[in-house]
């Protein structure tokens, strides 16, 4: 082995243990709050105790294969980048080990999703499916918004889907899932258009550039905001007003500002849909 092989193994070598690799290369954060998010939705929903643990099972399984499956399919891209934040090229773990636990948690996710019904486990793997089918192939096309829109919105109809009687998702639970996902894909990946577009990855926000994406962003979240405030039955009350307010005034602050500070508009939508899926959390007795 000479040199050059000896620098480029010992890069790969795992360091701090494998299970501190894998955690570290889920994509923690989100996998985190996407998995809480919708296991506090399961119980307003009315899920029993063992519903809502199976449906946050079955959440973080599906999280979980999505984010190992990101990192192995982008490990030769983040190498090339010198993205030593990503655990596979610092060295944290092999893109080997995170590519068998993606697969590992896939074929969990299937019986976990389909113990909430037939009908309610299946909407929840296309969800999981479009989400890989992202990091495959649809991440560096037009359609790269799609995977997003779906994977949200499949979420809390798996959550209503598999209530017990199986009752339909009210039309505006879907709809705003869909649009904190175009938001979500907007504000995810505005902070890399630039190093995307010198790896060649052209996804439909790299093909609108970093200012357009920008100014857009703010669009999908205050819509959404608005469907769940306006969009269930009842008169509002003045949290949700106000609730709405805040997430258009955010929105549309950190569009103007995010020229200066690029990460800006990315925490602005996370703040914003955090806001929405409480609005969500809140109404949960009437999503059905």
């Amino acid at each position: 082995m000479d040199a050059t092989n000896r620098v480029t193994a010992g890069a790969v070598r795992p360091k701090g243990g494998l299970l501190v690799g894998l955690a570290r290369a889920c994509h923690p954060g989100p996998t985190a709050a996407v998995t809480l998010l919708m296991t506090a939705l399961a119980v307003s929903a009315g899920h029993s105790a063992r519903g809502s643990v199976l449906v946050g099972v079955a959440v973080l399984a599906g999280q979980l294969s999505v984010g190992w499956c990101n990192d192995a399919v982008d490990a030769r891209r983040d190498r090339a980048a010198d993205r030593h934040d990503k655990p596979v090229v610092s060295g944290a773990v092999t893109a080997g080990a995170v590519r068998a636990a993606a697969l590992m948690a896939l074929v969990a996710c299937v019986p976990l999703s389909l113990s909430g019904g037939l009908f309610a486990g299946s909407v929840h793997l296309v969800g999981v499916g479009g989400a890989w089918a992202y990091n495959l192939v649809l991440k560096a096309t037009r359609l790269s918004w799609l995977p997003y829109a779906a994977g949200f919105a499949a979420l809390p109809a798996f959550v209503v889907l598999s209530l017990p009687g199986r009752a339909a998702p009210a039309w505006w639970v879907v709809t705003a899932g869909a649009l904190l996902g175009v938001g979500a894909h907007l504000g995810n990946v505005l902070p890399d258009i630039e190093c995307d577009l010198r790896a060649g990855v052209r996804g439909w926000p790299q093909r609108l550039g970093p200012t357009w994406t920008r100014l857009l962003l703010p669009a999908p979240l205050v819509v959404a905001s608005a469907v769940l405030v306006l969009g269930g039955p009842g008169v509002p009350g003045v949290a949700s007003w106000a609730a709405l307010v805040v997430a258009a005034l955010t929105a549309l602050v950190s569009a103007l500002l995010g020229g200066r500070c690029v990460r800006l508009p990315f925490i602005a939508s996370i703040l914003v849909a955090g806001m929405d899926v409480a609005l969500l959390v809140g109404r949960g007795g009437l999503i059905a």
